[in-house]
């Protein structure tokens, strides 16, 4: 994952209100949500969840899809991992004494 990219997804997460709607849609699972149900289980009014869902989709971190009249959001779990991956991936590369445990052995 380029830098550049989980910025913009860590940026996306700066919200309470689209933190709160991206853990929802975590929890909704690879069915997601329509808005309603969303918006009933956030308390975000409709207007407000529109802009979240439109910014949480274009940082690439939901997936929307049109069953003829609904739209349902999904968590891209895909992305979500990647973004994980991408600020653990140099976990205690600077932590001396992890060095020296594996120096030892």
């Amino acid at each position: 994952m380029e830098w550049e990219h989980a910025a913009g997804g860590f940026a996306a997460m700066g919200s309470e209100a689209r933190l709160a709607v991206l853990r929802c849609l975590v929890r909704a699972g690879e069915g997601g949500l329509m808005v309603q149900d969303i918006q009933a289980r956030t308390d975000i009014a409709p207007s407000t969840l529109a802009h979240h869902l439109t910014l949480l989709a274009s940082a690439g971190l939901i997936l929307q899809r049109k069953e003829g009249r609904s739209t349902y959001n999904t968590a891209d779990y895909a992305q979500l991992k990647q973004m994980a991956e991408f600020i653990l991936s140099e976990c205690c590369a600077d932590d001396v004494s992890v060095r020296e445990v594996a120096n030892d052995g």
